[in-house]
């Protein structure tokens, strides 16, 4: 997967070798594509190295709700907090938060959820169906997750969630402790209940995933080249891409490379996007196995543990503080902190690795699947924290888009929803 040199015909051109763009390629190629992927890293490099892990199907309601105006003061103020907008980045963020705020309006969130939830309907059985084509259905744990509480006064909170989640349709269970305790020993007595979702589960090892989908996809003709791409622009029978080893051209060109992805959409559409990045963190426990038997998340402490075959995985906290600044790692160690008292036993640090990356989020939550420039130009970006989830279905959509079909389900995703 190093560098080649140009090949005459290419059909298809992916800008981005993260879960989306290589799923995508991957697509493309099966329908007797000639596709050749951009990128200035290996595939799996970005946030698809570092995510949770977590099908997240049973996330349904976006990132935020009005009670993100409450919380504004301790997001600016408290370096550690779950949420945090870093307040030097506050001028640049303000318009994309206002946006937002907006889209928490009833009819917009509303639609919000309905796209959420049709997307993450279908995340299941499409990652079924990829990891089948590929022989390795076992890269994908389908044994449900669990989101407990601790405090007898966050009893009622969890009981509201369930009912919301229930309202969308989303299947749950609520287990008292001695089923959670049942189905995961290893955790702390202060465990009092929680909700469990069937219908959910964790890959093994998410960069894995990306790895066995680009070598199948390399098994296809696909060619991943490692070159950046600064901009583009439509020809009359195609798209010319501008990268740092000269001009690419294809008949088609797929944006997808995550919080990246706004300078090139605007260069090929004249559209600017209103992309912003949730910058997420990770500490990855090499010696920890066998804690979880599913992935775990709490309610009062707002993270993620999950159980991937080189250790434990701790992530879910969500940063504001854009593409440039260097990232705080003291977020990652933050995490340790937060599982101290959630085990019978504290976990093992030793060979600890921290690790922060970009997802890219759009003000209403919802991606970008679309095809405009009269087909010359498609576009999967946007997929917040979402993106591993979502990425089979979405590489299944592109598919048909790619070939011309009406697609009567994507309009919460076209790009048309924003003005220019």
């Amino acid at each position: 997967m190093g560098n080649h040199p140009a090949s005459d015909a290419i059909d298809i051109a992916v800008v981005g070798a993260g879960i989306i763009g290589v799923a995508c390629a991957l697509q493309l190629a099966r329908q007797g594509k000639r596709v050749r992927v951009l990128d200035p890293q290996e595939p799996g490099q970005g946030a698809s190295f570092g995510n949770a892990g977590h099908l997240a199907t049973e996330q349904v309601f976006p990132i935020a709700d009005l009670s993100i105006l409450t919380r504004l003061p301790a997001m600016l103020m408290d370096p550690m907090g779950p949420l945090r907008l870093d307040w030097k980045y506050l001028p640049q963020a303000l318009p994309w938060f206002l946006r937002l705020l907006l889209n928490l309006r009833a009819a917009p969130f509303q639609r919000t959820v309905a796209g959420l939830r049709g997307l993450n309907e279908a995340s299941l059985e499409a990652w079924q169906r990829l990891l089948a084509s590929i022989q390795r259905p076992d890269l994908l744990k389908v044994d449900g997750s669990l989101l407990v509480y601790e405090r007898e006064e966050s009893r009622r909170a969890l009981q509201q969630v369930q009912a919301r989640m229930a309202g969308q349709g989303v299947p749950l269970e609520f287990w008292e402790g001695a089923a959670v305790h049942a189905a995961a020993p290893q955790l702390s007595e202060r465990i009092r209940g929680g909700l469990f979702f069937p219908r959910t589960g964790h890959f093994i090892d998410p960069h894995r995933v990306v790895r066995e989908l680009a070598a199948a996809a390399e098994g296809l003709g696909v060619r991943f080249v490692r070159q950046q791409v600064h901009g583009g622009h439509l020809l009359a029978d195609g798209v010319a891409l501008s990268t740092d080893a000269g001009s690419v051209q294809a008949r088609q060109v797929l944006v997808a490379c995550g919080a990246h992805s706004a300078p090139l959409t605007a260069s090929l559409t004249g559209k600017q996007v209103p992309l912003d990045t949730e910058r997420g963190y990770h500490l990855m426990l090499p010696h920890e196995h066998g804690r979880l038997p599913f992935a775990v998340t709490s309610l009062e402490r707002r993270f993620i543990m999950t159980p991937l075959a080189d250790g434990l995985r701790l992530a879910g906290t969500v940063e504001f503080a854009g593409l440039v600044r260097p990232a705080n790692m003291e977020r990652a160690w933050q995490l340790h902190r937060l599982s101290q008292g959630l085990f019978r036993d504290e976990l093992d640090t030793a060979g600890a690795s921290p690790w922060m990356g970009f997802r890219p989020s759009l003000p209403d939550s919802l991606p970008i699947i679309d095809r405009v420039g009269e087909g010359r130009v498609l576009l999967a970006f946007g997929h917040q924290h979402l993106g591993l989830t979502q990425a089979a279905v979405t590489a299944e959509y592109i598919g048909q888009l790619a070939q011309g079909q009406a697609m009567a389900g994507l309009e919460a995703y076209r790009l048309g929803r924003f003005a220019s």
